[in-house]
Formats: C-alpha cells, structure tokens, sequence
C-alpha cells in the first residue's frame, strides 16, 4: 500500500467515523477510535452494501467512498451499542 493510498484510508475513516460518532451520540472513540471506525467501516459496506444490491455512484470517487465507510461505520456503532447494553 502506497502512501498515499493510506493517506486517503485514514483521512476517508476520520470522516466516516466522526460522522458517524455525531448521529450514534454516545459511541464516540474519541480521534484515533472514530479513525478505527471508519476504517473498518468501510470494509464492513464494501462487503455487506454489494450483497444488498446497493452502489453508491456520486459525481467523485472518493465521495462515494466517504459514503460507504459512513453507512458501514452506521452499522458497526449501531451494534457496538447493542453489545454494550
């Protein structure tokens, strides 16, 4: 992996993760977690949003990436809170 491409991955998670950390109230990770997040977020949307049928096209690439590591990010907060409970 290049650079920049991990530049863009960690950049792509802080976004997705913050994000998602304002909607979840309550399941922040603080910076460093809501990267984590984020990150793993978009793994977990790349895999489960195709099964689905779902493809986010929006005019730039790296948008729909920020978009799909959100909704993934959506989800894994929203089970962590489950977990907790």
């Amino acid at each position: 992996m290049s650079a920049e491409a991990l530049i863009i991955l960690l950049v792509v998670g802080a976004i997705a993760g913050w994000g998602a950390g304002q909607i979840v109230k309550g399941y922040g990770f603080g910076l460093i977690g809501n990267i984590v997040v984020g990150v793993i977020g978009a793994f977990i949307a790349g895999w489960l949003l195709p099964r689905l049928g779902v493809h986010i096209a929006v005019g730039s690439p790296i948008v729909s990436q920020i978009i799909s590591a959100f909704i993934g990010a959506l989800i894994l907060l929203f089970i962590l809170g489950l977990v907790r409970r």
